[in-house]
């Protein structure tokens, strides 16, 4: 453990940009990374349940959000200067997003089995830090969404567990409602 943190002092963290220069050049090949922090960091592998889940809560929001917003699946999102994830779900203001990714998000949605913990903790720091109003941890294994609000100092300071028979209302759209049963 010594011998990780003295490496990680000594690390070489890259920008956003640079990130986007190697990825257009094929240097991460087939390999599924994202940019966190600065870093590079492999994602974790995806199964059936984590798919399908992404499938169900893409229809909800463009059935509910129609042409108000651009749902976005596992699409790059301009977090910062040097973090560039691909959450599961980012609903972004509507627009054109073929020349750069969008900087500003409304929801941001990450369905996490393997990921709980990153999604909890970095992931959730991240988000807030750029100003994501909500934040939403679809925790499959336990059938609950966690839902992240209340933004101070880069930090939510609200996280609500939702669970079957509960519904949500987004705060970005206070007129949409998910229901939990509909998501599992």
């Amino acid at each position: 453990m010594a011998a990780a943190s003295v490496l990680h002092e000594h690390l070489y963290r890259i920008r956003r940009v640079d990130y986007e220069k190697m990825a257009e050049s094929g240097v991460f090949g087939d390999s599924h990374v994202e940019l966190l922090y600065g870093l590079i960091v492999q994602m974790s592998p995806k199964g059936p349940l984590h798919d399908g889940t992404i499938d169900i809560l893409a229809k909800l929001f463009i059935r509910q959000l129609g042409d108000r917003t651009t749902v976005r699946i596992q699409n790059a999102f301009a977090a910062s200067d040097g973090s560039e994830p691909e959450p599961d779900i980012t609903i972004v203001p509507p627009g054109d997003y073929r020349k750069a990714h969008p900087e500003k998000a409304l929801l941001v949605i990450e369905v996490a089995d393997s990921s709980l913990e990153t999604d909890r903790e970095a992931k959730a720091r991240l988000y807030a830090e750029c100003g994501v109003p909500e934040y939403w941890v679809v925790n499959v294994r336990d059938g609950i969404v966690e839902v992240h609000t209340e933004i101070v100092r880069g930090a939510y300071t609200r996280v609500q567990p939702h669970r079957h028979g509960d519904h949500i209302r987004l705060v970005a759209f206070p007129d949409v409602e998910i229901a939990v049963s509909d998501v599992f």
